[in-house]
């Protein structure tokens, strides 16, 4: 029998419910969608904001409650206060609530048209497929952190501008998406720190746990800065200077951030999460606004 399961609730706690959807995540798929639908170039409408909701509340939310219950016996070792292994959440409530969110993420996606609905059935797959076994590609290092940086922000980016469009979105703000996501790939490393002990616990190979905390932020920091130089460059080729030199003045800033963060990768990471990550994602909303004016 499930250990978490034996609780004296038989229902969750609305409270608990909130926090199994961890609303302080929701922030960077909606803000991918909305540079998405910025670099559309195109009139904004209602869709912005509906996907918006799906994208944060919905499909992220439901996302984070697929993980938690996939990760309760993890969570167990490292946030036993979480709403599922402290039993605010009994039974199989978990299960349930991931379950009938992603119903509601596709019926939600429908609403946006073709181009909606595939996006957000991919995202649901993805959702699952990072935290469900057989799968359960967050046991890797490169390919969970790969997968969910390709779900926060490429994936909601080109479902902005492709909803707006009704078409695949222009080349440009498909590369540039993609390359705003396979740099997120370093913020969801700093990400996996704070699991550190239970993650070793649990045979969940990050990066943090096989290559040690100095090595990885390392590794975070390079993939983070490459990946906005690059940026910088195109921007640039594509006749965008100033918009290129804002997202390089940014990118300086983090730096001075990284530089924090590596003298102390394990006590700082959250810090550089709540600072440094702020200037990324500036960058990727003047990103936004040089495509549009393409």
């Amino acid at each position: 029998m499930d250990t978490f399961s034996a609780s004296p609730r038989l229902t969750p706690e609305p409270r608990a419910v909130l926090t199994l959807l961890k609303p302080i995540t929701w922030f960077p798929p909606i803000w991918a969608y909305l540079c998405g639908s910025v670099s559309a170039g195109v009139p904004l409408g209602w869709q912005v904001l509906l996907g918006m909701v799906l994208a944060g509340p919905v499909v992220c939310g439901m996302s984070q409650a697929a993980n938690d219950w996939c990760d309760r016996h993890v969570d167990a070792v490292n946030e036993p206060h979480r709403p599922i292994p402290s039993g605010r959440i009994p039974g199989l409530w978990g299960l349930w609530i991931a379950l009938a969110m992603s119903a509601l993420a596709l019926g939600v996606g429908a609403l946006l048209g073709v181009w909606g609905f595939w996006a957000t059935l991919v995202g649901v797959i993805a959702a699952w497929a990072y935290s469900a076994e057989p799968v359960r590609l967050k046991r890797s290092g490169w390919l969970g952190p790969g997968l969910v940086g390709l779900s926060y922000e490429g994936l909601p980016w080109f479902t902005g501008a492709a909803v707006l469009l009704n078409a695949a979105p222009r080349f440009e703000t498909c590369v540039i998406a993609l390359i705003y996501a396979l740099g997120a790939h370093g913020i969801m490393t700093l990400n996996d720190f704070k699991a550190l002990e239970g993650d070793r616990q649990h045979g969940v190979r990050s990066l943090p746990v096989t290559l040690g905390p100095e090595v990885a932020a390392k590794v975070a920091c390079t993939v983070m800065g490459l990946a906005q130089l690059l940026v910088v460059a195109l921007l640039v080729i594509w006749g965008k200077p100033w918009h290129g030199l804002a997202v390089a003045a940014l990118l300086a800033a983090q730096v001075l951030a990284m530089r924090v963060l590596l003298r102390d990768p394990k006590g700082k990471a959250p810090w550089y999460n709540g600072t440094g990550i702020v200037f990324y994602v500036s960058g990727m909303m003047i990103s936004a606004f040089a495509l549009r004016g393409l």
